[in-house]
């Protein structure tokens, strides 16, 4: 058996940077590997890490499919079929456009793979596989330990990197992710005991969180983050503006949050209102950053450019704002109308998608036409958002935000080593010595003060 996570097309190419793609194992295949045979000979490629092997003859072969690795997936698909192997292909693209990818492979899944692959391996060991399966049964319970064992840790920066939700709760026009989960419940978590016996199964002090949003069902995350205390642990995740401000549950998680990933996208509340990105409509920002600050949690805000009201100042505007209030680092992203989203449906009934070349679908290159850009604006815009934010005197000047000295070192060293010493990222990727460089990574995730982690949320303000 084989499992194959291809390239995506920007991790080839010299723009994007390799550290970006060495920092998470695939887990999603590592999941599906777990309920396969123990006995079988196992192998799990990731090609964003190391070459890949294409002279074997394995029996089955398992490949996951994103929209900018969907012809690089249908080469090896194609490439292991004339061999003799059945290939499975499943993931966000193929879900989105199924009649694509099926005749690259014997058979496809539609939707997460919890309920259909073990149904799958029944069904092919019984000589009677379908040629689809869709997902409809939406449940963690019961779920087999990831087969971690299958991942090379020392080639990922953060090879503790673990899921235990599935999915969102909201549902943004333009979130690829959304029509993945169509059909079902599109958001559900493991039970707590289980997501914690998998974080004590995990070596080392720190994790990071994949969850779409780890505060999403805020019983469930109040009681993960109080059965983490006393593990010792340091950990990353993402959420949203709105279940920051919401209560206290981000003072609970402040005992081991060390930075957060937040979707501000826009700071415009028209665009949201257009995205259907309503869980940030009435909130504020300020305050959203204002109440992290205070916690000793570092920020990486996501902003999308190319809205239908954005003009040629968005992108000073964004910038400005971020650099002002502190934010430690920044994702920009050229808005992408991916396909299966009511974005792409809503652009492409108005004939405003470009290209149909899924290999610029990546949130760098413009695929659409803008309403108040042009495309070379907009691109141009994209582009000098990254070089300003990431000057040397933007993160000195964001950095000095902060009150506490701790802080202010602590987005320096985190928002520079970042960005500002691709050598050394690049060095360490290449004699495979990532996790050397963890040790600093835990070191600059550290508390910024004992008065974060150990103020318990009955001493902290209800609102700021």
């Amino acid at each position: 058996m084989k499992l194959i996570l291809p390239a995506l097309t920007e991790a080839t190419s010299t723009y994007w940077r390799p550290i970006k793609y060495s920092l998470f194992p695939p887990l999603g295949l590592a999941t599906l590997a777990a309920y396969l045979d123990p006995d079988l000979e196992i192998e799990l490629q990731d090609e964003h890490v190391q070459k890949l092997d294409l002279s074997d003859q394995p029996d089955l072969v398992i490949i996951q499919v994103y929209i900018t690795n969907a012809y690089r997936a249908y080469q090896i698909a194609d490439h292991y079929r004339a061999r003799g192997a059945y290939v499975l292909l499943g993931g966000l693209h193929v879900t989105s456009l199924p009649d694509e990818a099926a005749p690259h492979a014997d058979t496809i899944f539609i939707g997460p793979g919890e309920d259909t692959f073990p149904q799958f391996l029944q069904d092919y060991a019984a000589g009677r596989p379908l040629r689809r399966y869709v997902s409809k049964t939406r449940t963690l319970l019961g779920i087999p330990p990831v087969r971690r064992d299958l991942i090379e840790r020392r080639l990922y920066l953060v090879p503790n990197s673990i899921v235990v939700s599935r999915g969102c709760p909201h549902h943004c026009t333009f979130c690829y992710k959304d029509g993945f989960f169509a059909g079902g419940r599109s958001f559900y978590t493991q039970q707590v005991d289980a997501a914690l016996a998998e974080i004590e199964r995990l070596p080392g002090r720190h994790l990071y969180f994949l969850d779409d949003h780890l505060l999403g069902h805020p019983r469930f995350a109040r009681a993960l983050f109080q059965g983490m205390r006393g593990m010792g642990r340091i950990f990353q995740g993402a959420a949203t503006v709105d279940s920051i401000l919401r209560d206290d549950l981000i003072e609970e998680a402040a005992a081991g949050l060390r930075s957060i990933f937040v979707g501000f996208e826009t700071l415009s509340p028209s665009a949201l209102a257009g995205a259907g990105k309503r869980q940030n409509l009435g909130r504020s920002y300020r305050e959203v950053v204002r109440r992290l600050d205070d916690l000793g949690i570092m920020i990486n805000g996501s902003f999308v450019f190319g809205l239908d009201s954005d003009d040629p100042d968005v992108f000073a505007r964004t910038v400005d704002w971020g650099v002002e209030r502190g934010i430690t680092t920044a994702t920009f992203h050229v808005l992408t109308p991916y396909p299966g989203t009511a974005l792409f449906a809503e652009m492409e009934a108005q004939g405003r998608i470009v290209t149909r070349d899924w290999d610029l679908y990546d949130t760098r290159h413009v695929v659409y036409r803008p309403s108040r850009l042009s495309p070379e604006e907009l691109k141009r815009g994209y582009d000098w958002a990254y070089e300003a934010f990431y000057r040397w005197s933007s993160i000195f000047q964001a950095a000095a935000v902060h009150r506490s000295s701790k802080h202010k070192l602590k987005h320096f060293f985190y928002s520079a080593g970042w960005k500002k010493f691709e050598g050394v990222w690049g060095l360490a990727i290449r004699i495979k010595q990532l996790s050397q460089i963890r040790p600093l990574l835990e070191a600059v995730l550290s508390p910024v003060g004992r008065r974060a982690a150990d103020r318990s949320p009955a001493t902290l303000p209800a609102s700021r």
